[in-house]
């Protein structure tokens, strides 16, 4: 069940906005919140990357800064019109992510933020695979997203915000182990690094150059 905090912040986006940027301030700010994922990667201005699940554009904000072919998808129309209005040199499609309407091999990257926490577990492992389809051979699916906190005194903290602002899919996805299901969902390499105490990942998958 949604919280009246949660309807708020999709509504709202200045709510959000501001939500997203106190949480941010764990890992340093909101600049390297939304790019922490793809701390490495060798990204050019001809990199094609997908913002998947790309809300308002919060985080295509950051990428068109590093490359300029980036494409956001998400199921939300509200979204995207928003999106395009604050990322107009982004491309924006409506689509789901478990079924998205891209060709096969089309990415270089995949990025997502804080966004599978929000699917169940069935939506969770069919956009495991899409997002393993649409990458090119040697592709690489970059994300960050919540972690159960290795710090115990960061679990309280962690269980309002969820009982705030999320549902129990945030639960869940806490639970699982993450690298493990994208090693199901085909992805030969999985990197993982823990920030915050714990309480987020970002993780590097890797497709094979065979694929």
């Amino acid at each position: 069940m949604a919280t009246i905090f949660r309807d708020l912040s999709y509504r709202y986006q200045w709510f959000y906005d501001g939500i997203s940027r106190m949480a941010a301030i764990a890992v340093g700010g909101e600049s390297r919140f939304r790019t922490l994922a793809l701390q490495g990667l060798d990204i050019t201005p001809a990199t094609a990357i997908l913002d998947l699940c790309c809300g308002s554009g919060q985080t295509t904000s950051f990428l068109v800064n590093q490359c300029q072919d980036v494409t956001g998808l998400d199921a939300s129309p509200r979204s995207i019109q928003r999106a395009q209005n604050n990322v107009p040199q982004a491309k924006f499609v409506e689509g789901w992510a478990e079924a998205m309407p891209f060709s096969d091999a089309q990415f270089d990257v995949v990025h997502t933020s804080v966004a599978l926490h929000e699917m169940k577990p069935e939506q969770l492992r069919q956009i495991l695979q899409e997002v393993h389809r649409v990458l090119k051979p040697g592709g690489i699916f970059a994300l960050i997203d919540f972690h159960a906190p290795t710090n115990p005194l960061l679990m309280p903290g962690l269980a309002m915000f969820f009982w705030l602002f999320e549902t129990e899919t945030a639960w869940h996805l806490i639970q699982i182990n993450l690298p493990e299901w994208l090693q199901d969902a085909g992805f030969a390499t999985v990197y993982c690094n823990l920030h915050a105490g714990g309480s987020l990942q970002t993780l590097q998958a890797h497709k094979d150059q065979l694929s």
